[in-house]
């Protein structure tokens, strides 16, 4: 009787998390975690963001992000532009390169950052936060170039179309969306998951602070 092996499928791994670097190479293990950054941004950041502070302006940040990955992958179907070389070795041939989705979320998150941060925050810490949230823009895009996932132009692409959509998502929320957001606060929805603003407090940190001293002197006064 003749045996016939079942064909086993190939497999494919969730490129978001797939990230590999060359066996040894301590500056690529380092850029492969740097890679996780947007991972370690939308799931660390923002869902926790969301169960502990509930702001409008950072839900509606996270809903620009989510709408610029799905124009950074429309793009990609659309223009069908092929990875470097190394995507074989990587294992993302199947996948397309230009513009990188990488670089696209993190110039969209440090220019929505920066923007929301001059505009709302009075803070004197601001700008080095600023800083940082460019810097890690910067070697993320370098990270997606060293690793091989993607070519020099892809990451470039990828920078300028996500500071672009950055900015145009910040003008659409803040002189648009934002007349909105007192009907959200007062809607049932927000009354129930206690949904807020304050892009109006020039300090929040300092507001929160004098607010919750305040409501503790008064449970301290009426214990006494």
């Amino acid at each position: 009787m003749e045996y016939n092996p079942i064909p086993v499928p190939s497999l494919k791994a969730i490129t978001l998390t797939h990230v590999r670097y060359p066996r040894g190479d301590k500056i690529g293990h380092f850029l492969a975690w740097i890679s996780l950054i947007p991972v370690f941004i939308s799931l660390g950041g923002f869902v926790s963001h969301f169960f502990f502070r509930r702001e409008l302006q950072a839900m509606f940040f996270a809903l620009g992000l989510l709408i610029s990955q799905i124009i950074s992958e429309t793009i990609k179907s659309c223009v069908r532009q092929s990875r470097p070389e190394t995507c074989a070795l990587l294992e993302v041939c199947e996948s397309h390169g230009w513009p990188s989705s990488h670089s696209q979320y993190m110039f969209f998150f440090a220019m929505y950052f920066t923007l929301t941060s001059y505009l709302h925050q009075k803070s004197t810490g601001k700008y080095i936060v600023e800083i940082i949230s460019w810097f890690l823009a910067v070697l993320t895009m370098f990270s997606r170039v060293y690793l091989g996932y993607h070519s020099v132009a892809q990451v470039f692409a990828g920078a300028i179309l996500g500071t672009f959509l950055g900015g145009v998502w910040f003008w659409v929320v803040n002189h648009v969306l934002i007349q909105y957001f007192p009907m959200i606060e007062e809607s049932a929805f927000g009354r129930m998951f206690y949904i807020k603003d304050t892009t109006h407090i020039c300090n929040v940190l300092k507001f929160e602070y004098d607010n919750a001293r305040a409501a503790r002197k008064k449970v301290s006064d009426k214990t006494n």
